[in-house]
C-alpha cells in the first residue's frame, strides 16, 4: 500500500540528550490552532500605539494587554504547574498561554541520584499534553487539542535565554495588533 501522507522531518537534535541539564524553549500549538486556550484583551486604559505597549523588566510600565484564559487555558496552566510537582528535575521558569499555542522556558537542573532515568523533554511535554487532553474532555468534551509534536528551541546561553524570555512576554501583544 503506497503511503499518501508526506514524510515527517525528524522534529529533534539528532542524538541530543533532551534529558540534560539546561533550558528549552517549547512551542504547543492547539488542534488545527483553534483558538480554544485563552483570549487577548487591551486592559482598561491601555495605550493604543503598538510601540512601547509592553515593557518587561523591573520599574517598567505593567504590560498594557493580557491574556484571559478560557477553561482548557485554566487546566493548561494548573497541569504546566503541576509539572515541577511530578518531576523533581525540572523547573517551568516562564510561559504564556496564547489562544492557539503555548511558549514554555522549561529548566532541566541536575538530578540527584536514583534507580529510574532523568526524564526527556518529550517525556515533560508528552505528560503535559496528556494530562491537559484527558481534563478538557472530560470536563468540556474537547477531544484532539494539541497537534501532533512540539516546537523546541535549546537555549545556548543568556542572551539566548533572555531573547526567548522577551519573546514570551511581547507575544500577547504581537497577537493582538496581528488579529484585532
Amino acid at each position: 500500500m503506497e503511503n499518501k501522507y508526506p514524510e515527517r522531518k525528524p522534529t529533534r537534535v539528532k542524538n541530543y540528550d533532551y534529558s540534560s541539564v539546561g533550558a528549552y524553549f517549547i512551542t504547543i500549538c492547539t488542534q488545527d490552532r483553534k483558538q480554544i486556550l485563552s483570549e487577548i484583551i487591551r486592559k482598561n486604559n491601555a495605550p493604543v500605539s503598538e510601540t512601547n505597549d509592553y515593557a518587561v523588566g523591573e520599574g517598567l510600565a505593567p504590560p498594557a494587554y493580557s491574556v484571559k484564559l478560557k477553561p482548557c487555558g485554566e487546566i493548561a496552566e494548573e497541569q504546566l504547574k503541576n509539572l515541577e510537582k511530578r518531576y523533581q528535575n525540572v523547573t517551568i521558569d516562564d510561559y504564556v498561554i496564547m489562544p492557539d499555542h503555548i511558549h514554555v522556558l522549561i529548566i532541566f537542573h541536575k538530578r540527584a541520584g536514583g534507580a529510574s532515568p532523568s526524564p526527556t523533554l518529550t517525556d515533560v511535554v508528552c505528560r503535559f499534553k496528556s494530562l491537559c487532553v484527558r481534563n478538557c474532555k472530560q470536563k468540556y468534551g474537547i477531544d484532539n487539542l494539541f497537534q501532533r509534536s512540539f516546537f523546541d528551541h535549546i537555549i545556548r546561553d543568556n542572551c539566548d535565554y533572555e531573547t526567548r524570555r522577551k519573546y514570551i512576554h511581547e507575544n500577547p501583544i504581537k497577537w493582538y495588533y496581528k488579529n484585532k
